[in-house]
């Protein structure tokens, strides 16, 4: 019977070993790491004191202040389409510009830009407008047309239509 015993305690012993031999191999890559972040650490604060400056530092552009330009409110007679012949559209705007110097000239040509968006809404039928995506394609129409040339040189760039009315009858 003392051979059963002694075989108990060598396994145990194996175990206790292995367990010792795989804590061991655990805290040398522990201590590996670390020693690796370290230097790693130091490499960069060494490249932060360095007198050369970093390559190419891009400035953060500073969002400018929206430039809106409101309109006096429209109301037009659409284009006959499907059962109804006498529908109206009643539709307030105000449009978002680049900057001061296209909303000067929005309100510099202020009667040919009410012509151009007059013109451009009776053009559409009620039931284009009714659908979202006529409504989108309207934006889309209006910051086209206001694209086009005010004066001798260039027209506005309309970045946002703003809707502040919009009713159909």
């Amino acid at each position: 019977m003392p051979n059963k015993k002694k075989s108990t305690t060598t396994g145990k012993s194996k175990l206790r070993t292995l367990f010792i031999i795989v804590i061991v191999l655990l805290a040398a890559a522990a201590c590996t790491i670390a020693a690796w972040t370290l230097y790693e650490m130091k490499i960069m604060q060494a490249r932060l004191l360095s007198d050369n400056p970093p390559a190419e530092v891009t400035p953060v552009a500073e969002p400018s202040m929206p430039v809106y330009v409101p309109l006096d409110t429209f109301t037009v007679s659409l284009k006959p389409g499907g059962e109804a012949y006498d529908r109206v559209l009643y539709i307030g705007l105000t449009l978002r510009v680049v900057n001061e110097d296209d909303k000067s000239k929005i309100e510099q040509y202020l009667p040919e830009v009410r012509s151009r968006l007059l013109m451009l809404f009776s053009g559409h039928s009620a039931e284009q407008l009714a659908l979202n995506e006529g409504k989108s394609q309207l934006i889309q129409d209006i910051k086209q047309i206001l694209s086009l040339p005010l004066d001798d040189k260039s027209g506005v760039t309309v970045t946002d239509v703003l809707f502040n009315a919009f009713i159909l009858r």
